[in-house]
């Protein structure tokens, strides 16, 4: 982007990591509604951070519009009587998403493990809530690995989907691992509320 002041290349404006989000769903070079955005995020981009919601999402094409960095127009559609607006990525966004992929700083990741938070109180809980915790994790975590693999398939007959589709293999061994935690985990509270219990059949001559 030349600045007209000076003919140099200016600085990108700064875009939340939404907007970067949605210009790449973009970049893959097809013409996207703010549905088509929504399914595809939803079956990418909440495996591993996480899926906008509609509003979000054109918030943000209404952003990209302002940087110039998307464009859309009007069509009519193949059912139903209401055009809907689809959007294009520009050469300009193009090179901007490039950049940005290239060169931005990578945050860590920063894990929020809600069930692991509510165990590290479990000197506040029941075994039972515990174990009722940690199923509900398995469960989740093996519905997730059961979606990223069907999704994977489904990624597989679009070549320009390479890249998303080893994230979402790497989502594949990622729930599959949160389900094999949570197993352990069970396992563990097994084996601890067993040690405890043979504490306080123990003699008391013979207890720690």
């Amino acid at each position: 982007m030349a600045d007209d002041r000076t003919g140099e290349r200016a600085e990108p404006p700064g875009l939340p990591a939404t907007g970067w989000a949605v210009l790449g769903l973009l970049s893959f070079g097809r013409e996207l509604s703010g549905y088509d955005l929504k399914k595809w995020s939803d079956r990418s981009l909440r495996f591993f951070y996480w899926s906008p919601s509609f509003s979000q999402i054109y918030s943000e094409l209404r952003r990209l519009e302002k940087a110039g960095y998307a464009t859309s127009r009007l069509v009519a559609p193949e059912v139903g009587t209401r055009d809907k607006r689809v959007y294009r990525i520009t050469d300009e966004g193009m090179a901007a998403v490039r950049s940005w992929a290239r060169t931005a700083p990578l945050d860590p990741p920063v894990l929020k493990h809600g069930p692991m938070l509510r165990l590290w109180l479990g000197h506040l809980l029941e075994p039972e809530q515990m174990r009722e915790i940690l199923a509900g994790h398995r469960e989740h975590a093996e519905g997730m690995r059961l979606r990223a693999g069907a999704d994977i398939e489904g990624a597989r007959a679009d070549e320009a989907w390479a890249y998303p589709t080893l994230t979402l293999k790497w989502a594949e061994r990622y729930y599959a691992s949160e389900r094999d935690l949570a197993d352990a985990m069970l396992a563990d509270i097994e084996e601890l509320e067993a040690g405890r219990r043979r504490d306080a059949e123990a003699p008391d001559d013979k207890r720690p």
